[in-house]
């Protein structure tokens, strides 16, 4: 793992990639899991998350980026399965029981036992090279879980604090309205609340933040309040992270929101929804924003090895939602219904199913690592399959979907190439013949299915 040098920022010339304080193109990849911040469980409270194994498992794979969950309902089911959900960045205090029945909160002060962890597990992953994306609210709970627990189990539930905000003031049963602009007292609140998060990491160089995963297009103005908050209060602190806007998700799709929104977002990086090919064949990115492209926006949990080396190649970074040391059971429905519960609640082996796309992200680090990525640009056209990442006249990367033949165009390229293939299945390398530039060369990989030629001096 490369050390990290100072915040990162958006590459200067090649603005794909953020660039780390050295000025170097930094690539992006890692896999996150639900409870890998707070604790979530069946029990009550739940079973403790152990971060440094889930450090080691990243290590191990090859990752340098995580994405660290929030959870805004200390309750909450998705299906018969009650969940619990601890720590909370306010404490419980009294004054009346809340409608789990336990103390009400007090949003006008913090608990320093929940900023202590998070800052403990993003120096942790600092000292393993890993950055780390800090997730400052949740969404898909409030509007996706079930009834009565999707506002009964949050603390801007007026029966759950003893400061009287009322998050749902026209008593819809869901406080979408806390993830708009209009509840003052509310928006007091959250703004206190990333202030201390940024207090709390600011001198740490491993950071990124996301503002919420998967609230809907009714959003969108207070993810930007929230992503120009955090840019002008960093502006008062001796470091700036980059600021984070995802996939508006909502199950009704007249509240989804457009990826349009993301890019047009005061957003330092972006993670879009499907439209326009992010699952099978990704766009280029052009560079407007740092895209991390995550398999929990396109998919939920899915993904396969394809979709890794298409959206490499198209100069995106990458993040796969693992159900990590849950197993995954077929017949049932994907997330986030029953087999989402079923992930937090049956912690007995790591899924081998997810094991290729965990090892190819791996192996997209190490080859990100070889290439002068300062100049790595997507350039489809001098690939015959359409996806190549090339340091023109220096490095290709080639990614074969049906495996084969492919032709390459080694025009800008002077003097003798040498060729490398990637087995994306057993993950062996092969030597090939060297190739010589000032043309367009035609390759054939030597085993069967889908492949990765690498191209270099």
């Amino acid at each position: 793992m490369r050390p990290i040098t100072g915040p990162l920022r958006q590459h200067p010339t090649n603005p794909r990639y953020f660039a780390d304080g050295s000025g170097k193109a930094i690539y992006l990849t890692g896999a996150h899991t639900w409870s890998n911040l707070k604790d979530l469980g069946a029990t009550d409270p739940p079973p403790a998350f152990d971060f440094d194994a889930y450090l080691d498992f990243l290590v191990e794979h090859n990752h340098n980026l995580v994405r660290l969950w929030t959870w805004e309902l200390c309750k909450w089911a998705y299906d018969e399965a009650v969940q619990h959900t601890s720590p909370f960045p306010w404490p419980r205090v009294g004054l009346g029981p809340a409608l789990d029945g336990k103390p009400r909160f007090d949003l006008l002060q913090f608990d320093p036992a929940y900023f202590r962890r998070l800052r403990q597990r993003v120096a942790a992953a600092a000292e393993r090279g890993i950055y780390v994306s800090i997730m400052c609210f949740e969404g898909h709970g409030i509007h996706a879980s079930l009834a009565p627990w999707c506002w009964d189990g949050h603390p801007f539930n007026v029966y759950n604090n003893i400061n009287g905000i009322d998050g749902d003031p026209q008593g819809t049963g869901r406080g979408l309205a806390i993830q708009t602009l209009a509840i003052p007292a509310v928006t007091h609140v959250q703004e206190a609340y990333v202030r201390r998060i940024v207090d709390t990491v600011n001198d740490l160089d491993n950071v990124l933040y996301e503002i919420v995963n998967e609230s809907g297009a009714y959003s969108t103005s207070w993810q930007y309040h929230m992503i120009d908050y955090i840019h002008a209060y960093e502006r008062t602190k001796p470091k700036q992270h980059p600021v984070g806007m995802t996939f508006q998700f909502h199950r009704q799709l007249e509240l989804r929101g457009a990826n349009a929104n993301l890019f047009n977002s005061p957003a330092d990086w972006i993670s879009p929804n499907p439209e326009g090919g992010y699952q099978s064949d990704p766009p280029v990115a052009d560079g407007r924003k740092v895209i991390l492209t995550d398999t929990d926006h396109l998919w939920g949990i899915g993904g396969n090895n394809a979709w890794v080396w298409k959206s490499f190649c198209r100069g995106h970074n990458l993040l796969f939602m693992d159900p990590y040391r849950e197993r995954e059971d077929p017949s049932k429905p994907p997330y986030p219904e029953s087999s989402f519960t079923e992930h937090l609640n049956d912690r007995t082996d790591l899924d081998p199913r997810w094991e290729p796309i965990r090892r190819n992200l791996g192996y997209t680090l190490a080859y990100a690592e070889r290439m002068d990525l300062d100049r790595a640009l997507p350039w489809p056209t001098l690939a015959s399959t359409g996806y190549c990442l090339a340091a023109a006249g220096q490095q290709y990367l080639v990614y074969l979907p049906e495996g084969g033949k492919a032709t390459v165009d080694l025009s800008a390229a002077a003097g003798r190439l040498q060729v490398e293939w990637l087995d994306p299945e057993s993950g062996q390398s092969y030597r090939g013949a060297d190739a010589r530039g000032r043309a367009v060369r035609r390759f054939t990989a030597p085993f069967a299915g889908h492949a990765v030629l690498f191209i270099h001096k």
